[in-house]
């Protein structure tokens, strides 16, 4: 198939099953679509069980495997969505809650990575460090998941900031920590990072290296837009932003994900306020959450039929089982451990971390590097895990997690 026929395909069933969730299930959409996607996948599964002659399943799994979900996400669609994501999270509101964000975006992912990294190998029995690289990989929450859930729940402002904010950038940090761990786990595909120096210098020229190409792509972008009163240039403008800034930090091999998200911040905030008209603000919103909404189904969709791709041996499915309460735990320390941090200097409303904990939802992302993992003997425990938890998180975790936010954080809010 070309490029523009599954675009077009992938285009066709994001709206069919959206409109089977809407009619039947009335689902948030993106967990609406996944469920449609799954049912339709083990619905394949069950007629080619029953008919083999058919040979559904086998096309159906030709058709998935030959999409690139790693390449397809990780070099194509997150950027787009993270500056989505960042354009509507105000400066303002992640100023008042920086230190929760850089502490859970830095410290909350390192202790996740070891946490479950460490519980991975005990419970596999796979060689620690190999265990790391699945810590780091199963430890950011997903911004699609997690922004796309808040759309649907009333969450305080408060807490929704510290919940989108702590998505954005983690899933930064948690890329580049994989990108090190990769390195030193399998050295003769990433011979740069095969020691600590080597590790180090890795961490900082992406984390660094990426907030500083989007907030200078930014202002510069925030600078032209002040000369032009034209929607929509001013929207193309932004597209190109998105698209050339994230091409370019692949190019010189900084943080591609940070800086979209720190472009995305400086233009929904700064180039807003002062570089944008009132028309072009509302162009500019609507664009890009139309561009949001559509990716968000197409990468739900995706997520759903990539169980074509994932071997589910019995061994495999008991240790996903045990995983996905391992990385509840993990996800537990890195909510727990900054608030306890923080607790002293300032005030929390109350139930915060079993929210936290809970809204923490794992997403494409986490099954997108699984899948760029270079071949080796545990590559295929770590993918089926990783699906197992995802799955579970998005369904179950982002189906509740509104009505978790509303039983525990019924307080008066606090900064």
């Amino acid at each position: 198939m070309t490029l523009l026929q599954i675009a077009s395909l992938l285009i066709v069933l994001s709206g069919a099953f959206g409109a089977i969730n809407y009619l039947v299930f009335k689902l948030p959409s993106t967990i609406g679509i996944l469920v449609v996607s799954l049912l339709a996948s083990f619905g394949v599964m069950g007629i080619d069980y029953f008919w083999p002659e058919l040979g559904m399943a086998d096309a159906v799994r030709t058709g998935v495997t030959s999409i690139d979900f790693s390449d397809a996400l990780l070099e194509g669609m997150l950027g787009l969505l993270l500056f989505a994501g960042a354009l509507h999270v105000k400066l303002s509101d992640l100023k008042a809650q920086w230190s929760v964000v850089l502490l859970m975006a830095t410290l909350g992912v390192g202790l996740s990575t070891v946490v479950a990294g460490v519980g991975f190998s005990w419970i596999t029995g796979t060689p620690l460090l190999i265990a790391l690289v699945f810590g780091s990989l199963i430890s950011p929450t997903d911004p699609v998941a997690v922004l796309g859930v808040l759309r649907e729940a009333s969450l305080r402002k408060s807490l929704e900031t510290k919940i989108a904010g702590e998505s954005l950038f983690n899933d930064g940090v948690g890329y580049v920590v994989f990108l090190v761990l990769v390195g030193i786990a399998f050295p003769t595909d990433h011979a740069h990072a095969t020691d600590a120096t080597g590790a180090f210098l890795l961490f900082v020229q992406e984390a660094f290296g990426g907030a500083a190409l989007g907030l200078i792509l930014g202002w510069l972008t925030f600078r032209l837009m002040r000369l032009i009163d034209d929607y929509s240039l001013e929207v193309l403008i932004t597209l190109g932003l998105a698209f050339g800034g994230y091409s370019l930090a692949l190019y010189l091999h900084v943080s591609a994900p940070i800086m979209a998200v720190c472009a995305g911040l400086l233009i929904g905030d700064i180039g807003a306020k002062h570089g944008m008209s009132a028309e072009t603000r509302t162009y500019v919103d609507s664009f890009w959450k139309m561009i949001d909404e559509i990716l968000n189904a197409v990468l739900f969709l995706l997520i759903g039929f990539e169980v074509f791709a994932i071997a589910f041996p019995t061994e495999h499915m008991i240790a996903g089982v045990a995983s996905i309460g391992l990385a509840l735990l993990a996800r537990f320390m890195a909510v727990a451990v900054p608030i306890v941090i923080l607790r002293p200097f300032r005030a929390f409303s109350p139930g915060v971390i079993p929210i936290m904990t809970w809204g923490g939802l794992k997403g494409g992302i986490s099954v997108a590097l699984a899948l760029s993992l270079p071949e080796n003997d545990y590559k295929p425990i770590i993918l089926t895990v990783t699906y197992m938890v995802v799955i579970f998180s998005i369904i179950v975790q982002g189906l509740t997690v509104a009505r978790v936010a509303n039983k525990l954080g019924r307080e008066p809010d606090l900064v």
